[in-house]
């Protein structure tokens, strides 16, 4: 298997749709499994680096976008929404959430 080329990036579903209604055509073609795998992990990356740039208004939305690439992550491991979720509960009963604003520096 030849490996992909690193120009292009994984963009959402629609894009191309989007850029055709603006009058141009998009240069598309639909990644391999490893490489869809590859591209979300980087764009999981790209997501959270624009996340941390974001201001308070924008800051929901570059979430959203996280949370986007996050949930396509569990489809290709096989995870659906239910069962991510119940794995995070699982996680949280054991060893809790973030709600309380703990910050560890070491033990004595």
């Amino acid at each position: 298997m030849e490996p992909y080329s690193r120009h292009g990036k994984l963009v959402r579903d629609r894009i191309p749709q989007i850029i055709r209604e603006e009058g141009a055509e998009p240069v598309i073609y639909t990644a391999g499994r490893e490489e869809y795998r590859s591209r979300l992990r980087d764009k999981l990356g790209e997501e959270v680096a624009e996340f941390l740039e974001a201001d308070k208004d924008s800051a929901p939305e570059e979430l959203a976008d996280v949370l986007e690439v996050v949930r396509a992550l569990a489809a290709d491991l096989g995870v659906d929404a239910d069962q991510m979720e119940k794995i995070r509960e699982t996680k949280a009963s054991e060893r809790g959430g973030f709600a309380d604003r703990i910050v560890w520096t070491g033990n004595r």
